[in-house]
């Protein structure tokens, strides 16, 4: 282990993880106006309906698969399924995903780029963002030709354990990808920057997501009709 790999893997996660959480509270506390998508539909809605649903589709399904592929210890799941048939099938279902999600940020940048009136109306950090997932999505599907070459699932049994470690603050985490690829470390690296960059940027309305989770178990609500809420001896007004 050097130097470098211990900053990068072993100090730098928790900075990410720290500003990711630290940083979506205070803007929700003291900026909630700009807690929103900022949604240029107005300005072309027809590439952003195709970019927007396979970006939403294929990222949304990468995030859920990586966060249970990865946290998920081995001894939970190795009864049904072994390492190697896991990665093979995450290899299958994230490089669909891959695809889409990566198609879609492809024709969301073009978008937003080559047409003068969104690029006027578009903050840096909303390039910057879509720059930074077009080439997060393009290393993770870089990643699939060289995940073939090791099917016996030793090196996502080793990714995996890095990011349970570092979840648990166990040591030993970045001994773990001694012999990663620098495209998995740079992938790796990439997506703990989406994390430290999220709370200045649009993507803190994924948060208003759970909110509408929660929107569907809220208790219910005391509605009164009108005339109920009416004093005593208050007429209706005529109808005419």
């Amino acid at each position: 282990m050097n130097s470098l790999d211990f900053a990068l893997f072993g100090i730098y996660p928790y900075i990410c993880l720290a500003v990711f959480l630290v940083g979506s509270l205070l803007r929700f506390d003291r900026d909630q106006y700009s807690w929103k998508s900022d949604s240029s539909q107005l300005l072309r809605a027809g590439s952003l309906r195709w970019g927007s649903n396979l970006f939403h589709v294929g990222v949304l399904f990468l995030f859920f698969g990586h966060s249970f592929g990865m946290l998920t210890p081995h001894f939970m799941y190795e009864h049904f399924i072994s390492a190697g048939n896991k990665q093979l099938m995450a290899m299958i279902s994230g490089g669909i995903a891959g695809v889409f999600g990566f198609a879609g940020v492809s024709i969301l940048l073009h978008r937003r780029l080559s047409d003068e009136r969104i690029r006027i109306n578009s903050k840096p950090s909303d390039i910057l963002l879509l720059v930074l997932l077009w080439v997060q999505l393009a290393l993770g599907l870089a990643t699939i030709p060289l995940s073939a070459q090791h099917l016996d699932g030793g090196m996502m049994m080793n990714l995996a354990g890095w990011a349970q470690r570092i979840v648990t603050f166990q040591g030993g985490a970045v001994e773990l990808l001694a012999h990663a690829s620098w495209v998995f470390k740079l992938h790796m690296f990439l997506g703990m920057t989406v994390f430290l960059v999220f709370p200045f940027t649009r993507l803190v309305h994924v948060w208003s997501g759970f909110g509408t989770v929660a929107y569907l178990f809220r208790p219910y609500q005391m509605v009164r009709s009108r005339r109920l809420s009416l004093p005593p001896g208050h007429n209706q007004p005529q109808q005419h």
